[in-house]
C-alpha cells in the first residue's frame, strides 16, 4: 500500500533517545514479552478448565488477558526489532495496522473494564437480580460487542486516514499513531478532527461510567460487612487497573494532540511504553493476586505440579 503523495515508508524518531542503551530495552523487551504471554495465558487456561470459575466476571477477565495478547503479538516483535536496526523504519501499510492496533487495544480495555465494572455495581448493588442482568449467555455476547465496535470504529479511523495526502514521513514516537499521520497531512483533516473527537468523547464517557458504577458501590459497602468484603476483593484490582490505564492513555492522547515538542522525549517515550507494556502485564498479576477464587486455583494447581514433581523425583 503506498499514501496517495507516494510515502512508501515512514521513519520511527523516538527511538533515537534510546541509543545509548538499546541492548538492556531489548532484553527488558523480551522478558516482557515471555511473562505477559506467560501469565495472560496461564489465567486463561485456568478460567477455562475450571467449572467454578465460569462466570461473567471471570469471563469479562479471560477477555481482558486475550486483548492483551493481542497487542502483545501485533507490538512487540517489530519494537524489539527496530531496538537493534540500525535505522527504525515502518512501512505504510505496516504502519496503518499498528495504529489499528493500538487504539482497537486500548478501545477495548476500556470497553471491558467498563462491563466489569457493571458486573460488580450489579453483583452488590443488586445481587437479588445479578444472573437476570449478568447471565454468562448474555456476558458473552456482551463482550463479543464490546470487541467488534472498537475494531469496527478503528477500521473506519485507518479508511479516513489512509485516503490523507501526507507531506512528510518523520513520526516522532516509537510506533505510528493516528493523530502523528493527521498533522503530517497536506490539506483539510477536519473530519478526522470531528471523529477523533467524537471517539475520545465516547471512551470518556466510558471512564465517567465506570467511576459512577464504583461511586453507586462505595455507597452500597456500608449497608453490610458482605458488601465490604466483596468490594475489597473484586473492585480493588478493578479500580487499580482502570487506574493505570486511563492516566498513561490520557497523558498519551493529550500529548499527541496539544504537547509542548520541549517536553524531554525519554519522558514521552515511558509514557508511551507504560501504557503499551504495563496493563497487559500487571492486570493478569493484580487479578491473579487478589481475586480469592483465582488466588486458590493457581496456589492448587502449583501444589498439584510440586506433588507430581517430587513423586518423579523419588522415582
Amino acid at each position: 500500500m503506498i499514501n496517495p503523495a507516494g510515502i512508501i515508508v515512514f521513519s520511527l524518531s523516538g527511538f533515537i533517545a534510546t541509543v545509548n542503551y538499546r541492548a538492556t530495552l531489548f532484553s527488558l523487551t523480551l522478558l516482557s514479552y515471555f511473562a505477559i504471554l506467560l501469565v495472560n495465558v496461564s489465567l486463561i487456561v485456568i478460567i477455562a478448565l475450571d467449572q467454578n470459575l465460569h462466570e461473567p466476571m471471570y469471563i469479562c477477565l479471560c477477555t481482558l488477558c486475550l486483548n492483551g495478547i493481542y497487542w502483545t503479538t501485533c507490538f512487540y516483535p517489530k519494537f524489539a526489532y527496530d531496538l537493534l536496526a540500525d535505522i527504525q523504519v515502518i512501512s505504510y501499510a505496516g504502519c496503518l495496522l499498528q495504529i489499528f492496533a493500538v487504539y482497537s487495544f486500548a478501545k477495548i480495555d476500556l470497553s471491558i473494564l467498563a462491563l466489569m465494572a457493571h458486573d460488580r455495581y450489579v453483583a452488590i448493588c443488586l445481587p437479588l437480580k445479578y444472573h437476570y442482568y449478568m447471565s454468562v449467555r448474555r456476558t458473552t455476547l456482551l463482550v463479543c460487542v464490546f470487541w467488534l465496535i472498537p475494531l469496527s470504529c478503528d477500521t473506519m479511523v485507518v479508511a479516513m486516514s489512509s485516503t490523507l495526502r501526507l507531506c512528510g514521513s518523520h513520526i516522532q514516537k516509537l510506533y505510528c499513531e493516528n493523530w502523528a499521520i493527521v498533522k503530517l497531512a497536506n490539506g483539510s483533516t477536519s473530519s478526522n478532527d470531528i471523529v477523533g473527537l467524537i471517539v475520545i468523547a465516547v471512551y470518556l464517557g466510558h471512564i465517567v461510567f465506570i467511576l459512577n458504577s464504583y461511586v453507586q458501590v462505595v455507597r452500597s459497602t456500608f449497608k453490610s460487612k458482605e458488601s465490604v468484603r466483596k468490594f475489597t476483593q473484586t473492585c480493588v484490582p478493578h479500580l487499580l487497573c482502570l487506574l493505570n490505564v486511563t492516566a498513561a492513555l490520557l497523558f498519551d492522547v493529550m500529548y499527541s494532540r496539544y504537547g509542548s515538542s520541549s517536553v524531554p522525549q525519554n519522558l514521552k517515550n515511558f509514557m508511551a511504553l507504560q501504557f503499551l507494556m504495563i496493563p497487559p502485564l500487571l492486570n493478569p498479576i493484580i487479578y491473579g493476586l487478589i481475586l480469592t477464587k483465582i488466588r486458590k486455583r493457581i496456589i492448587s494447581v502449583c501444589m498439584t505440579a510440586g506433588q507430581r514433581l517430587k513423586l518423579r523425583l523419588k522415582v
